[in-house]
């Protein structure tokens, strides 16, 4: 769980372009984030299990 403070500063705009980088919308977590559902790895497979992404299904072959 990330702290309200990186959060807070993550929302700024940084002095320069390079340094921004992607928080889960969720949890607030930086790394393992997935671009094209906008959040953390974790939160992810929580809700893919739990069945709230459409089009998601687990793998099995």
């Amino acid at each position: 769980m990330a702290t309200q403070a990186w959060i807070a500063k993550q929302r700024r705009q940084p002095k320069f372009a390079v340094r921004a980088y992607n928080r889960c919308r969720l949890c607030g977590r930086r790394r393992g984030y997935l671009r094209k559902f906008a959040m953390c790895r974790l939160c992810f497979r929580k809700h893919a299990l739990q069945g709230d992404l459409p089009g998601v299904v687990k793998a099995s072959w």
